[in-house]
């Protein structure tokens, strides 16, 4: 049996749904159980990584994890999960990263996760690290600007990025979960092509069918706006680096890793921007 930790969010709901497909036998931890809806093939059980005594009884019987978790204390949960993991004599932990962990004093949302990778790894079981870079589907976090100025307020410069479609990224979790061969293995994912922020928006607006704008803003100004939507200074602080990576020209370079695991291209921004468009009309 499989567990899928972060099984509600943009990538475990693909995972699961991909597994489902496959006839595998299931097991999704959420917080709050009332609000999932999954298959009904699916065993949802209620566990919070943050809170060790509930998750004894989530990986009793799994043999294969799927490890997500998100924010500065990502280390301490996943450390939570990878040693009750342990206890229960789970074989092999697939751990969702970030493209950039690995290269050892990472510092911000890289040094999160790579925290997590180690905390994994000295559990003692099989581990794959899948590390893609920017998800697509963080453009939903646009979606109030889109739809009530027709703008977007980014601090990413004139920097690329190479965003991954959240199925992709769910199909190399799933292939190595379920396939032998990806033990000991890091993956660092990107979809197939490079996108400035202008370029992402030009796509977006024939998809949504109305005019969106890219207006590029200071750190000081992305910062102060997301710390006011609510996000905790931590994890802003680590969205400026990644940004100041983007204008620095760091994430902009397109990797063959997708398409040799999954031996087919990566989904494209126009592909993700027409499935999602209603989301910003």
């Amino acid at each position: 049996m499989i567990l899928v930790t972060g099984a509600t969010g943009t990538v475990g709901r693909e995972l699961v749904a991909q597994l489902v497909a496959t006839g595998r036998k299931l097991r999704a931890l959420t917080r709050d159980p009332s609000k999932a809806r999954f298959d009904p093939a699916v065993e949802v059980f209620a566990g919070d990584l943050s809170r060790p005594e509930t998750l004894a009884g989530a990986v009793e019987g799994i043999e294969r994890v799927f490890s997500l978790s998100m924010g500065p204390e990502l280390g301490v949960n996943e450390a939570n999960l990878a040693n009750a993991a342990r206890r229960a004599g789970v074989k092999h932990v697939v751990k969702l990263s970030v493209l950039g962990a690995g290269s050892a004093g990472g510092h911000g949302v890289v040094g999160w996760h790579e925290r997590g990778e180690k905390a994994i790894q000295d559990s003692g079981a099989a581990w794959t690290f899948v590390r893609p870079g920017m998800f697509m589907s963080n453009a939903l976090n646009w979606a109030g600007a889109i739809r009530g100025q027709g703008k977007v307020f980014l601090p990413y410069g004139e920097g690329k990025v190479v965003p991954i479609h959240p199925r992709d990224i769910a199909s190399v979790a799933a292939k190595a979960l379920t396939e032998p061969g990806h033990e000991g293995q890091a993956y660092a994912l990107t979809g197939a092509e490079a996108l400035g922020a202008a370029e992402m928006m030009t796509i977006l607006s024939e998809a949504v069918g109305k005019p969106i704008t890219y207006v590029p803003i200071t750190d000081e100004a992305a910062g102060e706006s997301m710390l006011k939507a609510g996000l905790p200074p931590g994890l802003v602080e680590g969205l400026m680096k990644i940004a100041s990576g983007i204008r620095r020209g760091e994430t902009g370079t397109p990797l063959p890793t997708l398409e040799q695991l999954l031996g087919r291209k990566a989904l494209t921004w126009r592909d993700w921007a027409h499935e999602n468009a209603a989301a910003f009309r």
